[in-house]
């Protein structure tokens, strides 16, 4: 192996280390109901045995459904390896090295894909995100000890191509689109086909807008490289321009 395979191989176990840490010591949280793992991490989690070799964020993030704001801030004495942060409270940060932040976010399924709205609480103010209403539960998942759950695959995919993107996290934010999409099965492309259509005409076109400027990213150091997947970027997007065809 030579030194640079060597290095990407050692910086991917340490960050799969730490996420697989960061899940223990979060699962007083992670195994309430309706708790789901959003964000960068989930195609990570999705990989065979966990691999987590899509390294583009540092942090987990924990989506809240707002009926279950009440029952999750019970759990917050619980998570004894992290604090929240003085800057953004519904950030809390590890007290360890080994760990990554927490990210709190609010799900609330019936609130507009293009609107956001703030929960004001001491303990736990929450972004509620509109684009997360697009995202449902999908499979249960046990990593060291904690049992977790994840979004449908087509649901999160949607959502992180259905808000405009710019500057260097919306590229990050298409990397991981583009590792969701890398590992989904023509069933949940099906069914991504589906939840496209019932989105207002104005939110199909950021979709592919998006998918666009996924399909001319280069490469970027220590980020995945898109180049190697542009076909599965390219024959997506004719599908979803021939759905919207007359």
């Amino acid at each position: 192996m030579d030194q640079d395979l060597e290095a990407l191989y050692t910086r991917r176990v340490l960050f799969r280390d730490r996420l697989w840490a960061t899940i223990s010591a979060a699962r007083a949280v992670l195994e309430e109901p309706g708790v789901l793992v959003v964000g960068s991490e989930v195609p990570n989690l999705l990989e065979l045995d966990a691999a987590a070799t899509l390294i583009v964020s540092q942090d987990l993030d924990i989506g809240v459904p707002v009926d279950r704001h009440a029952a999750v801030k019970r759990r917050l004495a619980d998570l004894r390896e992290f604090r929240p942060s003085p800057d953004e409270p519904s950030v809390w940060t590890p007290r360890s090295s080994d760990l990554l932040e927490i990210n709190f976010v609010g799900i609330d399924p019936a609130q507009d894909p293009a609107e956001a709205y703030v929960i004001a609480d001491d303990e736990l103010p929450l972004l509620v995100f509109g684009a997360l209403s697009l995202v449902t539960a999908g499979a249960e998942l046990e990593i060291a000890g904690t049992k977790l759950r994840i979004p449908r695959p087509a649901g999160l995919l949607l959502e992180k191509l259905v808000t405009d993107r710019t500057g260097e996290k919306g590229e990050r934010d298409l990397l991981v689109a583009l590792g969701l999409l890398q590992l989904m099965s023509a069933t949940d492309l099906d069914e991504l086909s589906e939840a496209y259509q019932r989105l207002r005409p104005e939110l199909r076109h950021v979709v592919r807008s998006n998918l666009t400027l996924l399909s001319l990213l280069g490469p970027r150091a220590g980020l995945p490289d898109p180049r190697s997947r542009r076909h599965e970027v390219g024959a997506l997007l004719r599908h979803l321009d021939s759905e919207d065809e007359p």
